[in-house]
Formats: structure tokens, C-alpha cells, sequence
């Protein structure tokens, strides 16, 4: 559990979750998509000027953190993977370069490795793609009792699509 493999690969699989997580609420805060149910109505008045009613209320540089808490901690918990990606990532690599007599790279070498960056994009396209089908499939398909669905008996006119 301690190996070079196995703190990438965790870290890697990680990597892409937290990142796919992040982006998709803080781009989800920003935009809309008409029919979609993972979007806020956009003829809706936003609930962002909401007062909270937590201890937050305060104001202050507490508030702000308060108010952007999730994106914060998914951001964090990405560059926290994606460090140790690097980190696991360049053990591997150097164990398996020693091995068969090529050189070892440092850190820096491996985050510009092309490797790095395969492992990397391929797990974060396969998230993005997951994400963006949930999305726009959600705008046409429905599932009872899903949250990530619009009801299964409103009609169209009423949700957009």
C-alpha cells in the first residue's frame, strides 16, 4: 500500500473524481442549460441572495469561505490527488527506469512527462464525458425517483425540454 504503483494509481483515480466533482458544481453554479435537470431554472430568481442561517452569518472572510465551502474542499482534495499522483507517479516511474537501466527523471521531469499527463487525461476525459452525458441526457430522458431527473409525468412545457 505504500508503493510507487499504488499511491498512483489511487491518487490518479482520485485525481479525475475530485476534479470532475469540482468543476461540475462550480460550473453548475455559473451555467444553465434549459430542460437539463442538473441546471438551476434560468427564468428562476436565484437563491444566492438568500441570507444563510447558519453561523456563517457573520460576514467577513467567514462568510465568503463559507459560501464557496464545497468548491473550495473539492479544488483542495484535487490538488491534494493530483499531488500525489505526481508524487506515487515519479516512484513508479523511477523503480521501473532503474530496473531496466534508463535514467530517473525528479519530480519536475515527471509532471512533464508525457506519461503524467496520459494518466492524467485519460482518466479526467472518461469523468468529463460521464458528466456531460448525465447532463444532456437529462435533458431529453427521465428516471423515477432520481434527483438527477426532472419528474417523470411534467410535461415539456414545464421543464424546459
Amino acid at each position: 500500500m505504500t508503493s510507487g504503483e499504488f499511491v498512483e494509481s489511487t491518487a490518479e483515480n482520485w485525481e479525475s473524481e475530485f476534479f470532475q466533482m469540482a468543476a461540475f458544481v462550480l460550473l453548475s453554479a455559473f451555467l444553465f442549460q434549459r430542460g437539463s435537470a442538473e441546471s438551476k431554472d434560468p427564468d428562476e430568481k436565484s437563491s444566492a441572495s438568500r441570507r444563510p442561517r447558519v453561523a456563517a452569518h457573520r460576514g467577513g472572510l467567514a462568510m465568503s469561505f463559507y459560501s464557496h465551502s464545497l468548491s473550495i474542499t473539492l479544488t483542495t482534495l484535487f490538488l491534494i490527488s493530483f499531488a500525489l499522483h505526481a508524487i506515487g507517479g515519479r516512484v513508479a516511474y523511477n523503480h521501473d527506469a532503474e530496473a531496466h537501466g534508463r535514467p530517473t527523471l525528479s519530480l519536475a521531469g515527471f509532471l512533464a512527462s508525457p506519461t503524467f499527463w496520459f494518466q492524467s487525461l485519460q482518466n479526467w476525459q472518461s469523468e468529463f464525458l460521464s458528466v456531460g452525458a448525465l447532463v444532456v441526457l437529462s435533458i431529453f430522458l427521465r428516471e423515477r425517483g432520481s434527483a438527477q431527473s426532472k419528474p417523470v409525468d411534467a410535461p415539456n412545457d414545464e421543464t424546459g425540454t
